[in-house]
């Protein structure tokens, strides 16, 4: 386990039925955890078309954790168990890649 930050890019496709504002919902909720942990959102993007190969995510964005152990302290947190149901709610097909920063 390292101490230096990770990175997560997370991908997602949301259900046609509601799925957005279920995930805004979920957001809403989640913030105040993940903050407490000290992660934070870097940057946030809707993909308008995709150039080359494929690839439609309705958003991405990336994450920044301060150490790999506060990321797995999100999954044993009391308050975001209550809540991760929101995201399964809201979504049909979700991708979470950890990387790591370069230059």
């Amino acid at each position: 386990m390292t101490d230096e930050p990770i990175y997560m890019l997370n991908a997602l496709w949301f259900k046609a039925a509601g799925g957005a504002e279920k995930y805004q919902q979920y957001l809403r909720a989640a913030s105040p955890i993940t903050a407490s942990l000290g992660a934070r959102m870097l940057e946030g993007y809707k993909p308008e078309v995709s150039l080359i190969g494929e690839w439609d995510p309705d958003l991405f964005f990336v994450v920044e954790w301060p150490s790999e152990a506060a990321f797995k302290a999100l999954m044993g947190h009391e308050g975001y168990n209550e809540i991760k149901h929101l995201r399964e709610e809201a979504l049909d097909k979700s991708l979470l890649i950890r990387c790591k920063k370069i230059g």
